[in-house]
């Protein structure tokens, strides 16, 4: 087994499962819905992380509490542009500073640049996909690495491109 890839874990009672999202309302709800599963591995892609709610009070305290209680979680988040990031989002940078040892921002380059369908995978196992970032649609699947499989294989493609995006210190004399 790779060593740098979670255990796979067992889907929830009553699962797999999978649901076509139609509204941005749905998509966010869905990303809380598979945060709220996270046990290991939180891994977002996104333009700028604008839409999403990432910047809410609700869900940079759902990451932390996912932080705080599995060792050796990680939230490791990729973007095209961390502007959106360094002007609106206080409480990711700050949720950053609190837990640098375990979150990373990366901003993209090179051929990822294209990449215009925003994923949320958790333990590799369940995913919320954003079919286009222009779009409203997408899709939740809950409990089946199968079906998370493409698009995690995607996401490292995505994260190999990455370089330093922001870091969870300020630097300077």
């Amino acid at each position: 087994m790779d060593s740098s890839r979670p255990p796979e874990l067992p889907p929830p009672p009553g699962l797999p499962r999978e649901e076509r999202l139609d509204t941005l309302a749905a998509l966010v709800r869905a990303q809380d819905d598979a945060i709220a599963l996270a046990r290991l591995t939180i891994r977002v892609f996104d333009v700028d992380l604008s839409w999403g709610g990432w910047n809410s009070a609700e869900r940079t305290d759902a990451v932390a509490s996912f932080l705080r209680r599995s060792p050796g979680a990680r939230f490791d988040i990729i973007v095209h542009d961390t502007r959106w990031i360094e002007s609106f989002g206080a409480r990711v940078t700050a949720l950053l500073a609190r837990h640098s040892h375990a979150m990373t921002i990366y901003r993209t380059s090179g051929g990822a640049r294209a990449a215009m369908d925003p994923l949320l995978i958790v333990d590799d196992v369940h995913f919320v996909h954003r079919f286009h970032v222009d779009h409203p649609g997408g899709k939740l699947s809950i409990g089946s690495p199968e079906r998370a499989k493409a698009l995690v294989e995607r996401f490292d493609e995505i994260w190999e491109s990455g370089e330093p995006g922001i870091t969870g210190t300020v630097l300077g004399l």
